[in-house]
């Protein structure tokens, strides 16, 4: 029988970072991944991104050297070239723009948190730009932002026992990771288990997702009335005297604000705007308040609003108000390993590099919104095509492929393929985004890259070891390194390579990364209740429930509600044209985002783009499982095929997000058949933080005939 060796490791196809066990055969290939039994994280759960991972890393299609347009973009002519002219083009592009506009003028893009968001942002501020530009205005960083102005850090779910106390209640609110596999650092298989062993389950989502099965609550929002349904519930609690006591009295402020405000947020009226009955609201709502403790699971289906913002607000307030905040099975600050240097952004902000970037140069952010986190978006992206407030002449794209997972991909098509004079693009694969760049590198897959593994988990950190090389593909730190070193960059990065920066962080433990590999997992001395002694870092030193921050800076200062612009109640009148809700974004377990679509396994496993529609409006429409049908908004029309789905509420239809056709020809790849994203206009946006309404536009849902079938 031929040996095989057994590497522990950790997946990074997706948030969840699971622990994994690589299998290679004799001749070192990777030949099988498993989950890991004995992992403290995942409990040996693996989902089919992390066990088809080696499908990705040998794919046939992998960009594995550097690759230089030869023609006009778009044009499908590469040239293959070494790493050194690579890096020369870019040293001679940057430095040319630096000079003749100003460092603003070159933007560096990143995806979702992956492992190079510890560098992205430092070298964007440390080059002396403010236009890092990323989907964190509807992902998660405004939910961190809002945490850090009302109490100091942001709390995370204790679902891993680590105190021997688990969660007594647990609320799902826009989340379903227990399908999806993970995100923000948490393992699907880990919540599931947090809410068999939960004596009250609440799950809040329009759709009746499995996590409902056995709930005690499902309370099924209108999509985008997040806000309403947290104030009504904040009402229910303070109304009901059912907060603690001790928490509110000793470590918040604001709550006779808070009380005063919160009165005219019946669960009445939370009712009539959610259409979640009052009386099942205000029997979550003490369930989660009285029950405790009480742990909230949530993700994007609350950052994708126009009030994403303030429902975080409120969410916090909740959690304050019940006394959840950092207490065994609740929500926690986690205390990472003392012997490691800071490696996460959410252990040490100062990792962001916001310190090298000056005070005027910051001002020159583009981005209209308050607390944006970075530069906005859409508005970058049409201040590259019109110059308002100015033209951006340089990006450099690492791990992102905003053609179909930003709002008006063809707006970013344009101002890649038409207006900017210099474009990087660092992935796996050529997509429709790369396909339009002037240089694409290679990057290195999960399974070539040494690390420590340290940024959404922060209870333990993780080693993950380098088991392949394919061609020269090179870890996108590693060149950020380079180019830094390049650019005169080495106040932020005194580091010589991805090797020092390592040992580097391993030095106050005296370990090589060799050791620290053997050892596998380093777990922090976890401690609860630290406000008690270290108190809140806010102004006042307490958990504002009435924030100093947001009143110093002209924002309303407690939780408002906002109604959607496109909806049932702000535009009536384009319900006979487009009578269904719209909700996008929903993420599907065998993809993570754009990436997967060209992995044979994991195609096969979900093959085609689908429009989710409760089966009764599908009959009503005399529309089939499988048929072709055109979803159309006042913003756009894409195509996909129809699944009538029961979890749905009637009069809501969800289009799923980020599907291209790799199979298809360069450089469109069929990017805008069926891109939901198509669908969203750039004209409304969160006030505070730009978040963007994703889950609550107006649509609808038309048959296509047998000729627009055929020719899609």
């Amino acid at each position: 029988m031929a040996k095989t060796t057994v590497t522990r490791s950790s997946c990074r196809g997706c948030h969840g970072v699971c622990q994994v066990l690589v299998h290679q055969d004799e001749t070192g290939k990777i030949v099988r991944i498993t989950g890991d039994k004995d992992s403290p994280t995942s409990k040996g759960y693996i989902c089919p991104k992390g066990a088809l991972a080696a499908d990705t890393l040998y794919h046939p299609d992998r960009i594995t050297r550097p690759m230089l347009r030869e023609k006009g973009r778009g044009e499908k002519a590469w040239r293959a070239i070494e790493w050194d002219e690579a890096l020369d083009l870019m040293e001679m592009h940057f430095k040319r723009i630096i000079e003749e506009h100003g460092p603003e003028y070159i933007a560096i893009a990143q995806g979702t948190g992956r492992p190079y968001t510890e560098f992205t942002p430092r070298f964007c501020n440390a080059l002396g730009s403010p236009n890092h530009v990323s989907p964190a205005h509807n992902c998660y960083v405004p939910r961190n932002i809002c945490a850090g102005i009302t109490m100091g850090w942001f709390p995370q779910p204790d679902i891993y026992g680590r105190s021997g106390v688990m969660p007594r209640c647990v609320m799902v609110f826009g989340s379903n990771i227990m399908e999806s596999g993970g995100e923000g650092g948490y393992c699907g298989k880990m919540v599931s288990s947090a809410l068999k062993g939960a004596e009250k389950t609440i799950i809040i989502d329009p759709r009746r997702i499995r996590a409902c099965e056995g709930s005690d609550f499902h309370l099924a929002l209108r999509p985008g009335s997040e806000c309403a349904l947290m104030l009504g519930m904040l009402n229910a609690v303070i109304v009901n005297e059912a907060y603690d006591k001790d928490f509110v009295e000793n470590y918040c402020s604001g709550f006779e604000e808070l009380r005063a405000h919160i009165q005219q947020f019946s669960t009445k009226w939370a009712q009539e705007v959610t259409g979640v009955p009052a009386e099942m609201i205000e029997q979550a709502a003490l369930t989660f308040a009285r029950t405790g403790p009480s742990t909230l699971i949530w993700g994007n289906g609350i950052d994708e609003s126009v009030c994403a913002f303030q429902t975080a607000r409120a969410v916090f307030l909740l959690l304050a108000l019940c006394g959840s905040i950092d207490v065994p099975g609740g929500m926690v600050r986690w205390v990472p390993p003392s012997n490691l240097r800071a490696k996460s952004l959410m252990v040490d902000p100062t990792i962001q590099g916001g310190q090298f970037l000056s005070p005027e140069q910051k001002k020159k952010c583009i981005s209209p919104f308050p607390l944006c986190p970075g530069a906005h978006p859409p508005s970058f992206w049409q201040a590259c095509v019109d110059g308002k407030p100015y033209k951006p002449k340089a990006i450099w794209l690492i791990g992102t492929n905003p053609i179909l997972t930003h709002t008006r991909g063809d707006i970013v098509r344009s101002a890649l393929r038409d207006h900017m004079e210099f474009t990087v693009t660092s992935d796996f694969f050529m997509t429709p985004t790369a396909a339009v760049s002037d240089l694409v590198l290679p990057t290195a897959h999960w399974l070539e890259q040494d690390d420590i593994v340290y940024y959404h988990k922060i209870w333990c950190v993780l080693s993950r070891r380098k088991l392949a090389q394919i061609g020269e593909t090179r870890d996108d730190r590693a060149v950020m390194l380079d180019m830094a070193h390049r650019l005169g960059m080495d106040e932020a990065f005194p580091w010589k390579d991805w090797d020092e920066y390592l040992k580097w962080i391993l030095e106050p433990s005296g370990m090589t990364f060799d050791e620290f590999t053997e050892k596998e997992i380093l777990f922090g001395d976890m401690r609860y209740r630290k406000y008690e002694e270290e108190g809140f870092h806010t102004p006042s030193g307490k958990f504002e429930l009435f924030s100093n921050v947001m009143a110093q800076m002209g924002l309303d200062p407690m939780p408002v509600y906002t109604e959607p612009p496109l909806s049932p109640v702000s535009t009536p009148e384009l319900l006979d044209e487009y009578p269904f809700i719209l909700m996008t974004g929903c993420k599907l377990k065998p993809f993570f985002h754009t990436e997967g679509r060209n992995v044979p396994g994991l195609r096969k496993l979900h093959p085609n783009p689908m429009v989710d529609m409760n089966p009764e409006d599908a009959e009503a429409l005399g529309l089939k499982e499988g048929q072709a049908v055109e979803v159309t908004t006042p913003h756009g029309k894409q195509r996909f095929l129809l699944h009538p789905d029961k979890r749905l509420q009637k009069g809501v239809v969800h289009a799923e997000h980020a599907w291209w056709f790799p199979e298809q020809e360069e450089p469109e790849f069929g990017c805008f058949k069926s891109n939901a994203n198509m669908l969203i206009g750039n004209d409304n946006f969160d006030p505070i933080s730009g978040a963007q309404p994703l889950k609550c536009g107006l649509c609808a849902v038309h048959p296509l005939s047998q000729s627009e079938e055929n020719a899609t």
